[in-house]
């Protein structure tokens, strides 16, 4: 199987880095193929502006949305984001790894999303009716692929947990997993989060070591979050609302996960 892993930390010899090189040894000793995206190893250009739209006339107002759908149609795209978009479309697998910085994924990370994943590739797809809205939520271009985030965290677990004063470790990544991979269509696993990552000595590093060769090799067996699909008859369309007799009385985000 093929497997694209795309890394976001600015420091060769990090821990992330370490953890990096531990999980393509695993993937390629179980014989898959691998490829990665080093954000700042090639020094990814973070920001959307008028300069990812070489076609888009100078005396014409810039709408990403617009500019983004029609560079796609047009094949006009600039190189470095259409061959990122042939390396999620090789993949069989997609795996993001970051450190949890400000409660979120770094700059770098988020900007080759805003750039890669683009109008008509990603997202502004598919049929909008009174039946579907669109090829999204469990459709779309990643569908029949995983996906998989590997982060690290600089708190404590139990800062995290349900009770946690930094919020649950899930409703952190929920946007990432529900909004960035889940919504072209990826089958999204459980992550699999480092904590307390900058005082990980050789035993954690040990033990965190197996972790990874552990979620590596079962990285194509392991059951995904059981995301509700969108056009599959949970969701009242187009109000987009999830049915009234699905989690009665219950709100937030964990009614988008089938029970």
């Amino acid at each position: 199987m093929n497997v694209l892993i795309v890394f976001a930390h600015p420091e060769p010899r990090s821990l992330n880095a370490s953890l990096r090189d531990v999980a393509v040894e695993q993937l390629k000793a179980e014989g898959h193929a691998v490829q990665q995206s080093d954000l700042y190893g090639m020094n990814w250009k973070a920001q959307i502006d008028r300069d990812d739209f070489p076609s888009l006339a100078a005396d014409v107002r810039l709408g990403v949305a617009q500019a983004s759908g029609e560079a796609f149609l047009g094949n006009g795209l600039t190189n470095d984001v259409r061959l990122e978009q042939e390396k999620l479309q090789w993949a069989d697998a997609v795996i993001l790894q970051f450190p949890l910085w400000w409660f979120s994924m770094p700059a770098i990370l988020k900007g080759w999303i805003d750039r890669v994943f683009s109008r008509g590739f990603a997202y502004g797809v598919g049929e909008h009716s009174e039946k579907r809205w669109g090829d999204r939520y469990g459709e779309g271009v990643l569908a029949g692929k995983r996906a998989m985030l590997l982060v690290t965290v600089g708190g404590w677990a139990d800062h995290y947990g349900p009770r946690g004063i930094n919020g649950p470790i899930d409703d952190l990544l929920f946007p990432i997993h529900h909004g960035v991979l889940f919504y072209p269509g990826a089958d999204v696993l459980p992550p699999l989060v480092v904590y307390q990552a900058d005082r990980t000595g050789e035993s954690g590093f040990a033990a965190v070591s197996r972790e990874v060769n552990d979620r590596m090799r079962t990285l194509f067996s392991t059951t995904p979050i059981a995301y509700r699909r969108q056009n599959h008859g949970d969701y009242v369309i187009p109000a987009m609302t999830l049915r009234d007799d699905l989690a009665p009385g219950s709100t937030g985000l964990h009614i988008h996960e089938a029970q």
